[in-house]
């Protein structure tokens, strides 16, 4: 699962239009989780959905539109898990468009235990980050408890013993871009906005 709903107001637009070399950086993501072995593949739009939809290649992906991005990731991780739509699915793995570093290689580390039961983690330099991979028997809940801009915080913490942490450090950038400096560093940038978002 792709998030790409937010707005971007730290970084002067929508997530989901960043580019790099020419290329969005959601069509990027989509090539990660290819190839990392990755099944249904949905993304999660929100914000200037309509014009992602025009720049962006989408077909390999089950594409759900967040008509409430504005509240948050919270909502946007609810909309993602109701598409997934296939019952032989067992696990999922969540990352967000805004991480230009991350890697197959990463991706195949946090989903090398694929079970309805888990909850694996990422971690950079011991903290936790994305990828994050979601059993099955969890998505209720994390559902029920995603609120706002801290998305599945509030599950995890209350089942922080049964966390697996995976250390990712070796084989991925764990940083998100979220200011115009990290912009510059990753060379991005955002396309201009037809319409307000």
């Amino acid at each position: 699962m792709i998030i790409a709903a937010g707005g971007g107001r730290r970084i002067g637009g929508p997530e989901a239009l960043l580019h790099q070399g020419g290329k969005p950086l959601v069509d990027q993501m989509i090539d990660t989780l290819t190839e990392a072995g990755c099944g249904q593949i949905v993304v999660v739009l929100g914000a200037a959905a309509d014009q992602v939809r025009e720049t962006a290649d989408l077909d390999r992906a089950t594409v759900v539109v967040n008509r409430a991005w504005g509240t948050g990731v919270g909502s946007s991780i609810r909309a993602g898990l109701a598409g997934l739509d296939d019952d032989r699915i067992e696990a999922v793995v969540v990352v967000p468009v805004d991480m230009p570093g991350l890697t197959a290689a990463a991706v195949r580390r946090v989903t090398a235990l694929p079970f309805p039961d888990v909850l694996v983690c990422a971690t950079y330099n011991g903290l936790r980050g994305y990828p994050m991979l979601f059993g099955r028997r969890h998505w209720a809940g994390i559902a029920t408890l995603a609120s706002a801009d801290v998305g599945a915080r509030p599950y995890l913490l209350a089942h922080k013993d049964q966390i697996v942490d995976i250390a990712c450090d070796a084989v991925a950038d764990g940083s998100r871009v979220d200011t115009p400096e990290l912009m510059a560093l990753y060379g991005l940038s955002v396309p201009e906005q037809r319409i307000p978002v």
